[in-house]
């Protein structure tokens, strides 16, 4: 006997005779493997075995694709799932649908166990969309939209005629064209390929519909282009969408615009059917527009409600934070902070007394900042892409070069406002230990925020703004000036030799008036290699390529739920691989490559990793040699030019009364390790050992512990107990993780800390 699901509650069974029996509503059980042509008939057959077996059912998550932003699954949940409600239960009951290569959809998870009690047989509550209770559609449909000084209102005509009082035709729109006397389709209803001028007219056309049908809009995310980060594509959702409120019941109702290269907007993308009841002709509370200053483009955007059209419309900070997020928040931050006592949190309000951006550190991030902090990242990549989450980190690198978490925030606008507040915040956190560098978007708002909370700090773009915007700019021009671009960029030496090959290229191709060279050219502080070595960048690399601290586990369908989860499961990876290059460092030695002092003296001091990196430089300068050049008193200059290479030299000066060296690469200044010229240098004057300043204590083993011992002024005495608890506690953790290992590690590990114990007075 084969079993197929059918909506309504009504199951088909198909004997061997082929013949289809009704069964009705003493239908079969759901289980896995079961097949239904749609995730509706799903639904409605979880209705129907609901209905039977004593419970309600919510429509819970749906999971899309990567590749293409199809729905892939759906989950069905009992009604009493999850907390947000006294009424709820956490119901762990519920069943999953799949959708198949062949576009079925298969019951794949299934949990049938409630934790409540189970009434008998209920009245289904839960509405079915059903396209018989909308109200029939007019054959045209307008809403008014008074004209605003300094915003741009699009211009409505019919069949080419202006409309003076802006009401919108929706025989206007491409696609409802007149054809043989038959308008196809119909213009009153949205539909795949319709097309607008703006995202404004979309916005307005979708609202104008739910009027006529019955139901309410919210706007809903935005997606922006990884390429130059302008909006490619923007939702429009029933307002029931979702489940972060108690009225909204997770309908699935939205149609989705994409930017074309014309500049125009199309529906490539639509579902109508809601999972609640509808009520034809009811107003909207307050309809939403997006407004676009009167030069176009929608790069910055704010929502505007327009409530009352008689009322001065006052543009105000847009917050992209949902309202729920700040409770669910607070509530994680007290508990942590009940066992973090090290643990920092802030909440920005604005003018009107509204939360708006959200920072947060635990003692570690503020302890990892004290060690690690001098050269940072703040990421916005996830506000932008495929992410498009609010969420913001800064990051530093440590003693394996591994990223570090020193905070996060969730930013509620693009505003100047927004990242100095974050920024001065995470300032006061860290206990105004500034950095020496920040890499950060070139954004104008950000590049505003950095000068005015960091003066000193060198801020660097980020660079993959810099490449999008050189295929933006360059898209056009001969490969023969890309290829001495790219050269001008990464093989200059010196700023002098960067401005003077740029001025050649400049003036070769006859550019010296195009305005995105001539930008970029006045902010070569900020991008150009050149003019970054003179700066301690913590080993980021040139090319500045580095992936988010969260990688993909954090984006645009995370719920709240989700969020704080994946954020602790995240962290807590990261800090375990930086456990682990802990194990690996003290435990393990890497084989010498030279019978050289320095070479056992860095094996001795550094972490594995940074001792590779230093290795690799002291056997490359075998290959170079050395001629001193210039001597008079204790100082002498070197020519290091690398054998069989007459264009690979580098200048090295050198003082003997201090042992005092510097490069013309810059190796030390940027990375802070000694670069292979030195090192050939320090080997014709026979000199063994390195000075302990070339000896940065952040790339040694022990960095992690350095921070209490070269306590600066102006550290409260209360930030202060909190890292030296956070750092004894990071000690004794090790303690017991290499003491448990074994027997005899055991015995030695208790010996140590008993030992200890009697210095400190606090045994018996």
């Amino acid at each position: 006997m084969v079993v197929k699901a059918y909506p309504l509650g009504m199951v088909a069974i198909i004997n061997n005779n082929g013949i289809a029996e009704d069964e009705g509503d003493s239908g079969v059980e759901p289980y896995v493997g079961l097949e239904f042509d749609t995730p509706e008939e799903a639904r409605d057959f979880y209705n129907s075995y609901a209905t039977r077996t004593g419970f309600k059912v919510r429509t819970g998550q749906l999971y899309r694709s990567r590749t293409d932003g199809t729905v892939s699954s759906r989950r069905f949940v009992c009604s009493k799932e999850g907390f947000q409600l006294n009424s709820r239960t956490g119901c762990p009951a519920f069943i999953r649908v799949q959708r198949r290569d062949t576009g079925k959809w298969v019951l794949d998870q299934i949990q049938k166990e409630h934790n409540h009690e189970l009434g008998g047989h209920i009245e289904e509550t839960t509405p079915r969309p059903s396209v018989q209770q909308r109200a029939p559609a007019p054959t045209k449909l307008g809403i008014a939209v008074p004209h605003r000084p300094k915003m741009k209102v699009v211009d409505e005509a019919d069949k080419g005629r202006s409309c003076p009082s802006g009401v919108i035709s929706f025989k206007r729109f491409k696609g409802a064209e007149e054809s043989d006397g038959q308008t196809q389709p119909k213009a009153t209803e949205p539909y795949a390929g319709l097309e607008f001028s703006s995202a404004n007219e979309a916005c307005q056309f979708y609202q104008a519909y739910a009027e006529v049908v019955g139901f309410r809009v919210r706007i809903g995310q935005l997606f922006r282009s990884k390429v130059d980060g302008s909006i490619t594509s923007r939702r429009f959702v029933c307002s029931k969408e979702g489940f972060q409120h108690p009225s909204r019941m997770g309908c699935g109702a939205y149609m989705r615009i994409k930017r074309q290269d014309s500049g125009g907007w199309i529906v490539d993308r639509l579902n109508k059917d809601h999972n609640h009841d509808l009520e034809p002709g009811k107003k909207n509370a307050g309809m939403k527009k997006i407004t676009e200053d009167v030069t176009g483009g929608l790069d910055s955007v704010d929502l505007i409600e327009l409530n009352d059209f008689s009322n001065h419309i006052s543009k105000t900070r847009e917050n992209t934070i949902g309202k729920e997020w700040y409770p669910v928040l607070l509530d994680y931050f007290q508990s942590k902070q009940a066992e973090d006592m090290g643990f920092f949190y802030a909440i920005e309000l604005d003018s009107n007394g509204s939360c708006m951006s959200i920072f947060w550190a635990d003692s570690r991030s503020r302890f990892a900042c004290s060690q690690f902090g001098d050269a940072v990242v703040f990421d916005t990549s996830y506000r932008k892409g495929e992410y498009s989450v609010p969420f913001a980190t800064f990051i530093g690198f440590n003693h394996h070069r591994q990223p570090v978490l020193l905070g996060g925030a969730l930013v509620a606008d693009e505003s100047k406002e927004a990242f100095s507040w974050l920024f001065q915040t995470w300032l006061r956190a860290m206990s105004g230990r500034r950095p020496r560098s920040i890499v950060a978007d070139q954004d104008l708002p950000i590049q505003q925020a950095v000068a005015q909370v960091f003066p000193g700090t060198h801020h660097r773009f980020s660079a993959w703004q810099i490449r999008s915007k050189e295929r933006e700019n360059l898209r056009s021009f001969p490969n023969e000036f890309k290829y001495e671009y790219e050269k001008c960029l990464y093989q200059s030496q010196t700023t002098v030799e960067f401005d003077t090959m740029w001025s050649a290229l400049v003036n070769k191709y006859g550019l010296r008036d195009n305005m995105w060279l001539r930008e970029i050219y006045e902010k070569r502080e900020n991008w150009v290699p050149a003019y970054l070595r003179a700066s301690f960048f913590g080993g980021i690399p040139v090319n500045g390529a580095f992936d988010p601290f969260y990688g993909t586990s954090l984006n645009s369908l995370t719920s709240l739920r989700e969020f704080i989860s994946r954020y602790e499961q995240g962290l807590e990876q990261r800090r375990e691989e930086e456990r682990k290059e802990d194990f690996n460092s003290y435990n393990l030695q890497p084989f010498l490559q030279t019978k050289e002092p320095v070479e056992e003296q860095c094996r001795r001091l550094y972490t594995l990793t940074i001792f590779r990196i230093f290795q690799s430089e002291l056997a490359q300068s075998y290959n170079y040699l050395g001629l001193k050049t210039y001597e008079e008193g204790a100082i002498s200059r070197f020519l290091v030019r690398k054998c069989g290479n007459e264009n690979e030299k580098h200048a090295v000066t050198f003082s003997a009364s201090n042992l005092n060296a510097s490069c013309s690469c810059q190796m030390f200044e940027y990375e802070g390790l000694l670069c292979r010229h030195i090192l050939k240098v320090f080997n014709l004057l026979d000199i063994r050992e390195l000075p302990s300043r070339y000896i940065l204590h952040r790339w040694t083993k022990n960095a992690e512990f350095g921070f209490v011992r070269d306590v600066e002024s102006g550290v409260t005495s209360q930030d202060l107990k909190a890292l030296m608890i956070w750092s004894l506690r990071e000690a004794a953790s090790k303690y017991i993780e290499f003491g448990t290992s074994s027997l005899e590690k055991y015995k030695l590990a208790y010996e140590i800390m008993r030992e200890g114990g009697k210095k400190l007075c606090w045994q018996r």
